[in-house]
């Protein structure tokens, strides 16, 4: 049997606005080498979005090696890294020779070929091809196959469309390359696995909504998903990234599961309990798997008050995590009120004002006999019908200046 730890979604470089994250993603990553010594994890699978934009800080850098350094036991745990769309294919693949010294094997583009033969820690490859590698680790009596499938952007892939129904393409495309590999390589001898990083859902199901935080994904047609029964039948577990939240999409045949990202990067992610996932597998059988979860990071809230007493001593009471706060008030939040609140929390992402429409307050809602009105009184109908309140003096004068200097251009 081998013991596989999957991870995702790592967004190294991240910030929640003004707020770095860097701090907090060094303990979680720290904490998920702990979990994979504890579970005396074989092998690591990091299934995309290593970092949060194409051109990584260099802190953010740093952070990568000298976790994924510890992460691989002093060479004797490998681990398998694919790019997501928030990363750069060639910056990824950059530090592969050096790295694959230490078992780590980065993989972000469909063309690559994994180089074969022994490393000095002892794990050998022992077969790759485009967007596959098997290796075979010293502890096991049997090969571990991959399938890669980092994400592949629709520029990357134009090539090999039709013009026709080019999301359905796209999907034959993929289930046809995957489906080649597995029958060539993929058998009862070996443990099967699928590394991917792109929008998996069930056939006939409403896709999971995507995080806030992510760019939209592969839009080759409209809805960007693959189907789960376009990975082969041979595979045993599907590793995927990209959805921050931990749920297996199907497991009727094999488990297709997201392990989430380890911290929340949106406030849409607030309830979410962050997750890596455990895999027991050896050749031929079905997989055992469970998520442990994540404790370290500052946790997201989403709150609403309409008193101050009430607002201090919540934040009082959570003095670490981060706050999308929102304040019911008749008016604007005076700036007494908004000053104490800033001043009560160093965690303050947003903090909202939300008007409340005064009573006997006829609707206030736009009407189409309202559109043969001139500019600013349409203005002050809208302020009303979104904010509940007339705009006051200093937003009149900002929003005359607006028209007038477009009248001028």
């Amino acid at each position: 049997m081998i013991k596989i730890l999957h991870t995702a979604d790592w967004h190294l470089g991240k910030r929640l606005q003004e707020y770095s994250r860097l701090e907090e993603q060094k303990l979680v990553l720290e904490e998920i080498r702990k979990i994979a010594d504890r579970e005396n994890a074989d092998l690591i699978i990091l299934a995309g979005d290593i970092f949060d934009t194409f051109n990584p800080s260099h802190e953010a850098v740093e952070l990568l090696y000298k976790s994924l350094r510890r992460l691989t036991n002093g060479g004797k745990r490998p681990i398998v890294a694919i790019s997501g769309n928030h990363d750069s294919t060639q910056f990824v693949e950059a530090p592969d020779p050096l790295a694959r010294e230490m078992g780590i094997f980065f993989y972000g583009k469909y063309d690559t070929v994994i180089p074969v033969g022994r490393l000095d820690n002892g794990i050998e490859i022992t077969q790759a091809d485009p967007g596959f590698l098997e290796m075979k680790l010293p502890q096991t009596n049997f090969p571990v196959r991959i399938i890669l499938a980092p994400y592949a952007n629709e520029i990357s892939m134009k090539t090999y469309l039709g013009e026709g129904d080019r999301e359905e393409e796209f999907r034959t495309l993929m289930e046809e390359n995957w489906k080649k590999i597995a029958d060539r390589y993929c058998d009862d001898l070996g443990v099967n696995l699928f590394a991917g990083h792109f929008f998996f859902t069930k056939e006939g199901e409403k896709p999971e909504p995507e995080p806030e935080s992510e760019r939209p994904i592969l839009h080759v047609g409209g809805t960007q998903a693959l189907y789960t029964r376009n990975i082969p039948s041979q595979i045993q577990y599907a590793a995927l990234g990209h959805l921050h939240r931990y749920h297996a999409v199907g497991h009727e045949h094999y488990p297709v599961v997201y392990s989430s990202s380890p911290l929340a990067y949106s406030f849409s992610e607030a309830d979410q309990e962050k997750k890596v996932v455990i895999i027991q597998a050896e050749p031929g059988k079905p997989v055992k798997y469970h998520p442990i979860g994540l404790k370290e990071g500052r946790p997201l809230y989403r709150k609403t008050f309409d008193n101050l007493p009430e607002t201090l001593a919540w934040l009082e009471e959570k003095p670490y995590c981060y706050v999308e706060l929102t304040y019911i008030t008749e008016n604007s939040i005076e700036a007494a009120t908004r000053k104490a609140i800033m001043k009560a929390h160093d965690g303050i992402v947003s903090l909202i004002p939300q008007i409340k429409n005064p009573l006997g307050r006829e609707n206030t809602s736009l009407q189409v006999e309202d559109l043969g009105k001139d500019m600013e009184s349409l203005f002050k109908l809208f302020y009303q019908s979104e904010k509940g309140q007339e705009p006051n003096g200093e937003l009149l004068t900002i929003f005359k200046e607006v028209i007038s200097q477009n009248e001028e251009a």
